[in-house]
């Protein structure tokens, strides 16, 4: 059973939270507490020392941040409760940190949950909010730092540190910019719904690209891109056109 308490300052938010952790999530979670502020919450994590907290952002004239901050460290899983836009839910994505947005979707909880591992090391979860207050300071950045998930562990890098990203199954192959190749385990689609609104396109099935790094375009029935590591990716034909306007729209 996952030790949990709840900070909310919305009771009709507890209240439905608490009756979809009674419900199927019985098993899985034990609420120990729910608390209203930011006060009462750091008084519940002392006294409880939960494994999980659900966290709202917004808690009356304060955050959920400023909660976090004042932790001297932060040893438990969170799951963010908010309503907040999607630059900053994407920055929860990028900080492979979990969120649920208001309303709470059931499966969407059962999902949250299943994803908990509590043999995440203090440094893992360290870095997840290292790249979470990295990414939410500079929201309109073109680079984010993001976490991905490796088979050592996790690793934290920018955005713009990528070259380009290979599909291998279930998993993808990152080639960076000082020649290192990351094994993730993630898959392509997932990299291309993070990346694409940071000059990343997919040319292929199984390639992603950082457009920045393009050196060259070959011309054929799909044709290829040549990239500044000197590798040569094929373009599917039915992604051509919409790739040469990208292009050109550089």
């Amino acid at each position: 059973m996952i030790k949990a308490i709840i900070i909310d300052d919305e009771q009709h938010c507890i209240d439905r939270l608490t009756k979809m952790l009674s419900g199927n999530s019985s098993n899985m979670v034990e609420l120990l507490a729910s608390v209203q502020s930011v006060d009462e919450g750091l008084t519940a994590i002392k006294t409880y020392k939960p494994q999980l907290v659900f966290l709202d952002i917004e808690i009356g004239n304060k955050t959920g941040f400023d909660l976090l901050k004042q932790l001297p460290e932060i040893n438990f899983e969170v799951i963010f409760t908010t309503a907040y836009d999607k630059y900053a839910v994407q920055a929860f994505k990028f900080s492979a940190l979990d969120y649920l947005l208001k309303p709470i979707d059931t499966d969407e909880l059962q999902a949250a949950l299943k994803k908990l591992n509590d043999k995440v090391s203090q440094k893992d979860i360290a870095g997840k909010f290292d790249a979470l207050f990295h990414n939410l300071k500079n929201i309109q950045s073109a680079s984010k730092k993001i976490c991905v998930p490796v088979l050592s562990g996790l690793v934290f890098i920018q955005t713009d540190d990528i070259i380009r990203c290979e599909s291998n199954v279930n998993y993808t192959t990152l080639f960076l910019k000082d020649k290192q190749k990351l094994l993730v385990a993630k898959t392509l689609k997932e990299f291309e719904e993070m990346l694409t609104e940071y000059n990343f396109y997919r040319v292929h099935n199984s390639h992603l690209l950082n457009l920045a790094y393009i050196k060259m375009y070959n011309k054929g029935k799909g044709g290829t891109v040549t990239m500044n590591d000197g590798s040569e990716i094929e373009v599917s034909t039915r992604r051509k056109d919409d790739f040469l306007k990208r292009l050109t729209a550089l």
